[in-house]
Order: C-alpha cells, then sequence, then structure tokens
C-alpha cells in the first residue's frame, strides 16, 4: 500500500507539513469528493471484507468506493501514517421509522485529536448525512456546513450526532413523497462513547449488513457522492442530485428514474466507478432516507 497513490486517488495535491486541522480538512474533502459511499458490492455478486489491503485494492486501485467500515478504515490509516493521533470508534446508528438507536454498532467512524482537540472525523455515511469537514467534539455546540447544521450532544459519556437541514423544493411532486425523502427538519444520526475499537469489532456486523434481509443494504443498492455544491446519489434505479442552499435556506432535489441499461452506464460518468460484475440494482421499501 502506497500513501502517494492515495492521494493520486483522491487528486490531493496539497501540503503535508503541518499536521493541524487544515491539513487534515483538505484531505477529508477530497475524500469524500472522490470515493463514493457504495454497497454495490452486496448486488454485484461480491463479497465485502474488512482486510486493509482489500480494502485499499478496492478504493485505491480498482478506484471503487465503500461503505463506512471500508471508507474509514482507509482514512485511518492514512491518517495514522502521516502522524495524527486517531482513534477508531464505534456508533449505533438511529432508526427514523422506529425512532430509536439500533442495538448493534455498525458504524465505524474516527477520532482526532490535534492540539488537545478532539474531532470526528466520518466519510462513510453519504447522501446528505454526510459532514463536509471534520467536527470538533464539543457538546451542545451548532457547527454550521454547507450540508446544514450538525451538533453533538453528550449526555452521561454517549455522544449524540444531529444534524438540521434546510428546507426542499423538489420540482417533481411525484418524487415529493417518496419515502427515500427525509421529511424532518431535524434528524437524529448516530450516538457513540469514547471508547476506543478497533477493525476486529466490526467483523461480525460487516458479515451480518450484507447477509441478512432485514438489513437496508440488502434492501437497496446504494451509491453516493458529495459534489461541490451538493450530493448525487442513485438509490435502485432512482438518481437524486441535490444542491445544497440553492436559493437561500432552500436546497434543490431533482430525480431521474433510470433504465436497466442507463444504471451502469450513469455509476461511470456520474460516480467514476466500473463494475466488473454485473449490477442488479434493487431498491425495496425500507428505512434509508437521503
Amino acid at each position: 500500500m502506497n500513501i502517494e497513490e492515495y492521494f493520486t486517488r483522491i487528486s490531493y495535491k496539497g501540503s503535508l507539513e503541518k499536521l493541524d486541522f487544515g491539513t487534515l480538512a483538505a484531505i477529508f474533502q477530497h475524500h469524500i469528493r472522490a470515493v463514493p459511499f457504495e454497497n454495490l458490492s452486496i448486488h454485484c455478486g461480491e463479497t465485502i471484507t474488512l482486510d486493509l489491503d482489500h480494502v485499499y485494492n478496492k478504493i485505491v486501485k480498482e478506484k471503487r468506493g465503500g461503505w463506512c467500515m471500508e471508507n474509514n478504515q482507509l482514512l485511518s490509516w492514512v491518517l495514522k501514517k502521516l502522524g495524527y493521533n486517531t482513534t477508531i470508534l464505534g456508533a449505533y446508528v438511529y432508526n427514523p421509522q422506529q425512532n430509536t438507536y439500533a442495538t448493534q454498532m455498525t458504524h465505524l467512524i474516527i477520532k482526532v485529536v490535534i492540539d488537545e482537540r478532539a474531532y470526528i472525523v466520518d466519510a462513510g455515511f453519504g447522501v446528505s448525512y454526510q459532514m463536509w469537514q471534520p467536527l470538533e467534539l464539543v457538546s451542545g455546540k451548532d457547527q454550521p456546513q454547507m450540508p446544514g447544521i450538525f451538533r453533538f450532544t453528550e449526555d452521561n459519556g454517549i455522544w449524540y450526532y444531529e444534524k438540521i437541514r434546510r428546507k426542499q423544493y423538489i420540482p417533481s411532486q411525484n418524487f415529493a413523497n417518496s419515502d427515500l425523502l427525509e421529511k424532518r427538519e431535524r434528524r437524529s444520526i448516530y450516538l457513540f462513547s469514547l471508547e476506543p475499537r478497533t477493525v476486529e469489532d466490526f467483523r461480525f456486523q460487516c458479515s451480518y449488513l450484507q447477509t441478512s434481509p432485514d438489513s437496508v443494504f440488502t434492501k437497496k443498492s446504494i451509491c453516493s457522492l458529495q459534489t461541490n455544491d451538493g450530493f448525487r446519489a442513485l438509490i435502485g434505479w432512482t438518481l437524486v442530485e441535490t444542491k445544497f442552499n440553492h436559493t437561500e435556506g432552500t436546497d434543490l432535489v431533482k430525480h431521474t428514474t433510470l433504465s436497466d441499461d442507463e444504471v451502469e452506464k450513469t455509476l461511470r460518468e456520474k460516480f467514476g466507478i466500473t463494475l466488473e460484475n454485473k449490477l442488479v440494482p434493487i431498491n425495496i421499501k425500507a428505512t434509508y432516507t437521503i
């Protein structure tokens, strides 16, 4: 594994002299705009593994994306190799339909400490909930970014992460009622503690999420990539393109329904992904909002 090859993959040509927040944020922003959040392996006959060399080959050499356990594991390796003080943490994702948090720790995130300040780094959530910069780990502080306002709240050692979004303008009234769209202004995302974790703590969850019929990842083929002014996502045959703050206080959300032939073409042209195996798109109704 070659860190310079990773920087070529994300088109990062900035300075690495200072291990400060500016360098961290710059690397992070290049990563989320180059490496999609995606689960396509599940739907084209591949197995997702957590071996770092496999993750590296998939994302860097094959120019694919991955879910949180792949994206954030690779990013953690990069940051640690540069000399950042990093710790892997585990999070429990919020289920809006059940109004509760998952009972299994399924989301891998990173804590980075710079000059005695801690930041949460998460390049593996995708869609509108994807942070655009590392977030300072402080309780009760609004942290506005282009996607919206993010906030952590701490209670007895448990940290709750949420986002407040803008209003949405949806030109297609047919899509306005889609179950893919989040209707609430304030949305819980996940909770976590500061207990250090390792990749080994996620191996069971990695297997479960890609095999269980109850997993949202087996019910939906998902690919999401952040852009300079928003994000795009392909869920099954539905392409969603969002522009943040299109007009003051309002995000523009457009959608297109694709044919089977258009799906792989769109993956190549809009997400930079070329699959070796045939993708079988899927979008069964499940708790997943963008």
